[in-house]
């Protein structure tokens, strides 16, 4: 993750490629067990089905963080299409708070 106290510009983090962005914001968001995180960029997946409708509030039983990660895998190295620039845009405020 870039370095320093405070969060990164957003000239340094759009200058990222994606794969870049989604690391970081998904250490980020495992770190702070940030569940809701997974499952609002999960949504937005081409063909994502079921993730679209669980609903991933931090007190309701079902979806965790491990289990976020393991649908995004199932996604990972498929072309984001379309998505893409949402993605990044959801990756890149995640990153600035």
């Amino acid at each position: 993750m870039l370095s320093g106290m405070t969060s990164p510009s957003f000239a340094e983090l759009d200058a990222l490629p994606t794969e870049s962005l989604r690391e970081q914001a998904f250490a980020k968001a495992r770190a702070n067990r940030d569940v809701a995180f997974f499952w609002s960029v999960l949504r937005h997946l081409p063909d994502a089905g079921d993730a679209a409708s669980l609903d991933g509030a931090p007190n309701s039983i079902g979806p965790t963080v491990d289990e976020a990660v393991a649908l995004w895998r199932e996604f990972e190295g498929r072309d984001l299409g379309a998505q893409e620039p949402l993605l990044r845009a959801a990756f890149i405020d995640y990153l600035s708070r």
